[in-house]
């Protein structure tokens, strides 16, 4: 059982590091979308912008904190 517990630990640590670097992928993303309201025309372009950056950055930031955690919990084990 020791092995597959390792085994299954490794697995989960991949994919945290995984959601760890897309996280951080869309995080930068969602700060390029509200950086492009700066070039928006219309008030509705720049809210429109705003939110879909708010949203991306929020979807990114919890993506890291949580495979952040995640990782920090698997080491411990170890």
């Amino acid at each position: 059982m020791n092995n597959m517990d390792t085994i299954e630990n490794r697995e989960k640590l991949k994919t945290a590091q995984i959601n760890n670097a897309l996280g951080v992928f869309i995080l930068f993303f969602g700060a390029v979308v509200i950086f492009a309201m700066l070039f928006a025309d219309t008030f509705v372009q720049q809210m429109t912008d705003l939110v879909a950056g708010l949203v991306l950055c929020g979807i990114g930031g919890g993506m890291v904190l949580k495979s952040r955690k995640t990782i920090k919990a698997l080491k411990m084990n170890d």
